[in-house]
């Protein structure tokens, strides 16, 4: 397996989940290094079309380099939130055949220590996948209210000691702001009173800061909602999610689109009446023991695939 197979978990069972129509306009929501691109750009005609999107300058130049010589690939630099935008601007909404959303951070972000995604590697502490606007994590780290940190990493990274690690950081920062992950991965480990076996004690709160850093969430359901209306009957959307709030968000939205418009019990209603949405095509796919002992970092890894029915 290359090392760019490696940045794209999931990478064949998606792509033949998704593109059903090789004259078919798509979407890769998460560009990250174009293994899934690649793949999407193979089994398209000359017809089809592949419209990329990434928050991260760095993803956006790859793409450049990569596939600048493809006319059937754009790439936009922003969020998969802005996913309406970037259609209406093709005239694409309603008309898309498959949207692929791979969420998370890509293995380059984590792997260099001056983005500040990983507590490995010492770096300044910054998280933004865009690096050119929004606020660092130094930045709401040194500024957040103690509250609103030990909510954070509740809420995001589902941390029971998040009280006591948000009460360390508040007291540390008044001696010394945080300025590197090292300083801030210490602070939060010695705040850790249970360390979990084969896991760094500061794992669930970092990524619960990324994930408010970068409105991760937020953009997740937004780029749901979006998604249905983008998708013409038959498309496909198509999710790999690598934590569980977001599992769990896609989950739920796919239930709900599938089961149609909540009704009051017992009112005399047809199922062609229900506005049904979505069709859920398999159970959530994980990857094979192959990929496992290739990419470790595919083990949380998760895909849903619907189609759009109305």
């Amino acid at each position: 397996m290359s090392q760019e197979q490696h940045y794209s978990v999931l990478l064949t069972e998606s792509v033949q989940a998704l593109v059903q129509d090789p004259d078919g306009f798509y979407v890769d929501g998460t560009f990250g290094r174009g293994g899934h691109s690649g793949l999407i750009l193979e089994q398209l005609s000359e017809k089809g079309r592949l419209l990329a999107i990434d928050k991260d300058p760095e993803a956006i130049a790859v793409a450049k380099a990569r596939f600048s010589g493809d006319e059937r690939f754009e790439i936009e630099h922003g969020s998969f939130a802005q996913l309406d935008t970037f259609l209406s601007k093709r005239e694409w909404s309603g008309k898309v055949s498959g949207v692929l959303l791979d969420l998370g951070v890509s293995s380059p972000q984590l792997d260099q220590a001056e983005r500040g995604f990983s507590f490995l590697n010492d770096g300044p502490l910054d998280m933004r996948m865009d690096t050119t606007r929004g606020m660092s994590a130094a930045e709401w780290v040194n500024s957040a209210e103690e509250s609103d940190i030990s909510w954070v990493l509740k809420q995001y990274g589902e941390e029971r000691f998040a009280k006591r690690m948000a009460r360390a950081i508040v007291e540390t920062r008044a001696k010394r702001p945080f300025t590197h992950t090292k300083a801030l991965a210490e602070v939060i480990a010695k705040a850790n009173p249970a360390w979990e076996k084969g896991k760094h004690p500061a794992t669930r709160a970092f990524q619960a800061i990324r994930i408010q850093v970068n409105g991760e969430l937020t953009d997740l359901e937004s780029v749901l909602s979006q998604s249905i209306e983008s998708l013409k009957v038959g498309g496909r959307l198509v999710v790999i999610s690598f934590h569980s709030l977001e599992d769990r968000m896609v989950k739920r939205f796919m239930r709900r689109q599938e089961k149609g418009d909540p009704l009051p019990k017992g009112l005399p209603v047809m199922d062609s009446q229900l506005n049904k949405r979505l069709k859920t095509l398999t159970r959530a796919v994980k990857a094979s023991d192959e990929e496992l002992a290739e990419n470790v970092r595919s083990r949380s890894a998760v895909m849903r695939v619907a189609e759009k029915l109305a």
